[in-house]
């Protein structure tokens, strides 16, 4: 089994600085194998909330697997958004916008959706997703395969604010192929974990979609900054989010989803374990 840590949205420029310590505190006695962030490290994209970014990621465990998120793009130097929409992200964060974390269990693949022709959506390529189903179909199918993006393939119930990432269902007919187990995201600022049956009608296929709420910023939108521990084992993959509790200046345990696989298909097991899509 692996544990995995998925934080989102961190925003800093835009943080609550009684959430950095505990937060950090908190990752390492969970003693994750592997550290997802996915996206939004800064609120504007500039150098100084770039360091924060980096010196809080120096702070928690290795390895990481992170990818950019819209609000690294940035949004006012229109030359910078055009000719080098990335580059602050590229020097302070990681030059690499195709991370790849492959172990005995998994393999992890991220994509970048952040464009600098749009403010907030964000979008896959062609060459994108080729890349990531080529990298999944290396390697063993007794891996979980899991892929990290910033713009979500599917939403939290209730009123939206956002869209899904461009070019969701020719990639999602990709992932299909390669047999890809687990999506993870953010951007939207709220927590949520779904079979992807329920929005792509994929005959005989169907993967896990989890969204992380905010983990540090005060940007939320009416749920407390969260993460996720993830327990994934072949088959079968514990979601866990932790709230934010003010009150103890700690996160505890707000919800805990089970899903399990059925051939190439992933269901949410019930208290009394009846399986749900």
């Amino acid at each position: 089994m692996r544990t995995l840590i998925h934080l989102s949205d961190l925003h800093f420029g835009r943080t609550d600085p009684e959430i950095i310590e505990p937060l950090v505190a908190q990752v390492h006695e969970l003693k994750p194998d592997l550290v997802v962030v996915s996206g939004d490290l800064t609120q504007r994209a500039r150098s100084s909330q770039f360091k924060e970014a980096r010196a809080f990621l120096n702070m928690l465990p290795q390895p990481q697997l992170v990818v950019p998120g819209n609000h690294d793009v940035p949004l006012f130097n229109v030359a910078a958004r055009l000719l080098q929409p990335l580059r602050k992200y590229k020097r302070h964060i990681s030059a690499d916008l195709q991370p790849l974390y492959v172990d005995e269990e998994i393999a992890v693949v991220g994509i970048n959706t952040a464009r600098s022709l749009t403010i907030q959506d964000g979008r896959v390529n062609d060459r994108q997703i080729e890349h990531a189903r080529r990298e999944l179909a290396g390697v063993g199918d007794h891996l979980v395969k899991i892929i990290v993006t910033h713009h979500p393939f599917d939403l939290p119930p209730g009123p939206q604010h956002h869209g899904l990432v461009g070019q969701a269902v020719p990639a999602m007919r990709a992932f299909a192929l390669c047999g890809a187990d687990l999506l993870l995201a953010g951007h939207v600022h709220t927590s949520s974990a779904v079979s992807s049956a329920g929005r792509y009608h994929i005959p005989g296929y169907s993967a896990l979609v989890v969204q992380a709420g905010t983990a540090t910023s005060t940007r939320g939108r009416g749920e407390s900054n969260s993460f996720n521990v993830l327990q994934v084992e072949a088959h079968q993959i514990v979601v866990h989010r932790l709230g934010w509790k003010p009150e103890v200046k700690s996160f505890a345990l707000a919800a805990s989803q089970t899903f399990v696989q059925r051939g190439s298909e992933w269901f949410e097991q019930t208290a009394d374990g009846l399986l749900r899509e």
